[in-house]
C-alpha cells in the first residue's frame, strides 16, 4: 500500500522518503536544532526527526547504576545516562519552531514521543508518529500513537520477530498505516557492525506483512545499507544528522553529516532509476546497440538469381541490419532460393528468397 506523509506519497512504487534524525544533535540549542532542519533540507532530507521525553519517564536512574558500569555506546558517556537524557530532553515550546523551520525549509517535522504525555502533546505539529526501537514491546503506546489515525513509523532493532509480529498486529488492528524499519540498535559505529544489519530481514517483512512499507533505520557509517535496502524494497530511510562529527554528544559520532547525506541521497536516486521495471525488454537507449553488436544473416559469396541457398553460402555477422533475417532462423532459410542475385555481404531478407 501507500502511505501520505505530510506532502509525500511513500511506497514501493514512490520515492525513498529520508528522514534525518536530529535526535539529540541540538546540543541543548533551539538555533542549533533549527540550522540543522535547514541543513538536512539542503542535502537532500524529505523529513526531520526530534524526540521528545522526560528524562524521568524514559530512564531509571536507580535502574542504570545498578547495573554496575555502562554499557554499549554508554561506556563512552562522560556523564550518567540519567544526565545525558536530561541534557537531550528538549522542551514541548520548541514543538512549533521546529515545526514552522521545517515548513519553511520545505520538508515534514516529527518527532518520537516516549510517553503518553508526549504522544497526546505533539499531535496536533506531526504527519506521523515514529517509534522507536525500545519502545516495541510497550504495546499500550503503539495502540495510543496509532489510535490518533496518522501513518506509525516502526523500528525493530534489538527485538526477536515474535516481538515484532505483536507489534505491527496491535497497531494494524487500529491503524493500518505502518512504515515498518528493519533496524540493528547498535551505536558504536565499528564497521563491524555491517554483519549484524540482515537487510534480508526486509524480504520476511515482506512476506509476513505484505500490507505495510518497508523501511530502515541506520547506524552504521556511510550509505552501504541504505543501497541495499532501498534494493529490498525499504522506501523509508531514517538516518541520524549533524553538521560536525567530532562534537560532543551521544549521536554525533555515527550520525550522517551533510556531505555524506547528499551522496546518499544523490546514489539513492541513482539506485531507484536503475532499478527500474522487472519488464526485459531492448531499452530505447540500446536500440541503436542491438543493431551494431548483433547479428545477422548474410551472404557470404555472390548468390546468383535462383540459386539454392546453402549453408555455405551464408555468414553471421554484425550488424543486424533491420530487415535482415535474424541468426536464430537460419535454418528456415536454407533449401530457399535467392530470387535475384545477392552481392555478397548484403544481409539477406525475406523478401530476397522464394522455395
Amino acid at each position: 500500500m501507500d502511505i501520505r506523509i505530510g506532502k509525500h506519497v511513500i511506497g514501493e512504487n514512490h520515492p525513498t522518503y529520508f528522514i534525518a534524525d536530529i535526535a539529540a544533535n541540538h546540543d541543548g540549542s533551539l538555533e542549533r536544532a533549527k540550522m540543522l532542519i535547514r541543513l538536512a533540507a539542503k542535502a537532500g532530507a524529505d523529513a526531520a526527526k526530534f524526540q521528545n521525553f522526560s528524562a524521568s519517564k524514559i530512564v531509571s536512574d536507580y535502574g542504570f547504576r545498578s547495573l554496575g558500569g555502562q554499557q554499549s555506546h554508554q561506556a563512552k558517556w562522560k556523564k550518567s545516562v540519567f544526565e545525558v537524557y536530561s541534557d537531550a530532553s528538549i522542551s514541548f515550546d520548541w514543538s512549533p519552531e521546529l515545526k514552522k523551520t521545517c515548513d519553511e525549509a520545505g520538508i515534514d517535522y516529527f518527532s518520537s514521543p516516549y510517553d503518553f504525555d508526549a504522544i497526546d502533546r505533539l499531535e496536533a505539529y506531526m504527519p506521523a508518529y515514529k517509534v522507536g526501537s525500545g519502545e516495541i514491546d510497550w504495546l499500550e503506546a503503539l495502540e495510543r500513537m496509532a489510535s490518533k489515525g496518522k501513518p506509525v513509523i516502526l523500528a525493530t532493532g534489538a527485538a526477536a520477530i515474535g516481538e515484532v509480529q505483536r507489534a505491527v498486529h496491535a497497531i494494524l488492528r487500529i491503524n493500518p498505516q505502518l512504515v515498518l524499519m528493519q533496524c540493528n540498535t547498535n551505536y558504536t559505529a565499528s564497521l563491524e557492525n555491517f554483519q549484524y544489519i540482515n537487510l534480508r530481514v526486509l524480504e520476511t517483512y515482506r512476506q509476513m506483512f505484505p500490507q505495510v512499507v518497508l523501511g530502515l533505520s541506520d547506524h552504521t557509517p556511510g550509505h552501504a545499507t541504505v543501497l541495499g535496502a532501498v534494493t529490498l524494497g525499504a522506501r523509508a530511510i531514517e538516518k541520524h544528522f549533524t553538521d560536525d562529527n567530532s562534537r560532543e554528544g551521544p549521536d554525533h559520532a555515527f550520525a550522517m553529516n551533510p556531505q555524506s547525506w547528499a551522496e546518499m541521497v544523490e546514489n539513492t536516486r541513482r539506485l531507484e532509476k536503475a532499478l527500474g521495471s522487472g519488464d526485459k525488454k531492448i531499452e530505447d537507449n540500446e536500440k541503436d546497440t542491438s543493431v551494431i553488436q548483433r547479428r545477422c544473416i548474410r551472404a557470404a559469396d555472390d548468390i546468383p538469381a535462383g540459386r539454392e541457398i546453402t549453408r555455405d553460402l551464408l555468414d553471421v555477422l554484425r550488424p543486424a541490419t533491420p530487415g535482415g533475417i535474424k541468426p536464430d532462423q537460419i535454418e528456415n532459410v536454407l533449401g530457399k532460393h535467392a530470387v535475384a542475385a545477392i552481392p555478397a555481404g548484403k544481409e539477406i531478407r525475406w523478401t530476397d528468397l522464394v522455395e
